[in-house]
């Protein structure tokens, strides 16, 4: 346990920062999970508009550094590539029906 004043206080902080910080760290956990769920799902537009929500958290996260730039960054990227091949994939079954 720390002695000085200061110490204590900034074991106060660092706790309350955790709890903030996981609780962040979850609703992007959380958000992701979604987003993948409906791509293995093939809902192309419930996928899209969790992107987005995804893609928001990660930003906030990012502002408030909970996280670096460059991991939301890369995690924003992995998603979109992810929705993008679901896509196209869905444009490749439409273009065949319409042949």
């Amino acid at each position: 346990m720390p002695n000085l004043q200061t110490s204590i206080k900034d074991l106060r902080q660092n706790k309350r920062k955790a709890i903030y910080n996981n609780r962040i760290r979850a609703r992007i956990k959380k958000a992701i999970k979604k987003f993948e769920t409906q791509i293995e799902a093939n809902d192309f537009e419930g996928a899209k508009e969790t992107f987005t929500k995804a893609s928001s958290i990660l930003d906030k996260a990012a502002k408030k550094n909970v996280i670096k730039k460059n991991k939301a960054s890369r995690k924003k990227s992995r998603l979109a590539n992810k929705l993008n091949r679901i896509s196209a994939a869905q444009n490749a079954k439409t273009a065949k029906k319409s042949s």
